[in-house]
């Protein structure tokens, strides 16, 4: 376990390769637990609520020019993927003193703070205080979504653009407290663009129909629209895109053990593609393009002259 301070929220990876106006980020796949979590249930059934592996599967992303970050805390102490305005009263000891927006998520009670696992039990046997609820917030979910912020900014300001993703997984069949109810089965990749809200729909084609052409079975919006991440950062009017990733984790581990299967190399390798081929999407339609020599400077900013040609690049594979 770590003990919670504000230097371990998050890990941010900073682009190795000439930079490009994209940023990915993984806010679930954190699996170091802070000593004042005081779970009541086995961790190991803790541990479910884990995107696992996905920054693993993303790590190709710095070596493309782009900016990762990835939580270090577990999903389920507190979800940096949920609006600060997502807190479950049921959970607390005394009211709430800010405002409060219940989501369908917090009925669920899968809000910010986690009241219940996937299955309905719940995660305490007790109620929480206002301040430490107020602590995780302050210590890891402000500082994961200014990193997320800071980055989605940095590459608007140098390249008059900027092309975020969402990266998470998903088990391979509904559970007891998903909205759309238990035991249905996913496809094996959900985009969630907000209805059409938070990036422009040639990048959610894009990434479409570079996972169809490998040969995955892709839905958009179906069951997972997109939550706090796509919404509060994108506004694709400005120059600003989101788009929520889901990768089905049947693809590549044993969601009983925790395991990676013997089919997680192969699908690492497609997902490198996929990365490769956003960097090039975002590249090519960014206003100007960073030399080696200045691609880990963060506070310098261009002026920005003609845009490059907005043509298509990256390269789908066929299996």
């Amino acid at each position: 376990m770590i003990e919670p301070n504000s230097n371990v929220a998050l890990i941010r990876s900073v682009p190795a390769g000439d930079r490009v106006p994209a940023v990915f980020d993984s806010p679930h796949s954190g699996v170091d637990y802070p000593a004042d979590f005081d779970f009541s249930v086995p961790r190991e059934m803790l541990r479910r609520a884990e995107d696992a592996f996905v920054d693993e599967l993303y790590a190709s992303a710095p070596a493309r020019g782009a900016v990762l970050v990835a939580a270090r805390f577990p999903r389920s102490y507190i979800d940096a993927n949920r609006s600060l305005l997502d807190i479950d009263e049921a959970l607390l000891a005394a009211p709430w003193p800010g405002p409060l927006a219940r989501s369908r998520k917090t009925e669920l009670g899968i809000g910010l703070v986690w009241r219940v696992l996937d299955n309905g039990d719940p995660i305490y046997a007790r109620k929480l205080s206002v301040a430490e609820v107020m602590r995780r917030i302050t210590l890891f979910h402000q500082p994961y979504q200014r990193a997320v912020k800071d980055a989605i900014d940095e590459a608007h300001a140098h390249f008059g653009t900027a092309w975020h993703v969402n990266c998470h997984s998903m088990p391979a069949l509904s559970s007891q407290v998903s909205e759309e109810g238990p035991g249905k089965a996913r496809a094996d990749f959900v985009l969630g663009d907000r209805d059409g809200t938070t990036c422009s729909p040639e990048f959610t084609h894009f990434v479409r129909d570079s996972l169809t052409a490998m040969g995955y079975d892709v839905k958009v919006n179906d069951p997972y629209k997109g939550v706090e991440l796509v919404r509060a950062f994108s506004d694709p009017a400005a120059g600003r895109h989101s788009l929520q990733v889901e990768v089905n984790r049947r693809l590549y581990m044993n969601e009983s053990t925790r395991e990676k299967s013997v089919d997680f190399d192969s699908l690492k390798r497609d997902i490198d593609s996929l990365v490769a081929g956003i960097c090039a999407f975002a590249g090519a339609r960014g206003s100007h393009a960073c030399g080696h020599d200045d691609h880990h400077g963060h506070d310098h900013h261009h002026g920005h002259g003609h845009a490059h040609s907005h043509g298509e690049h990256g390269h789908k594979r066929g299996h």
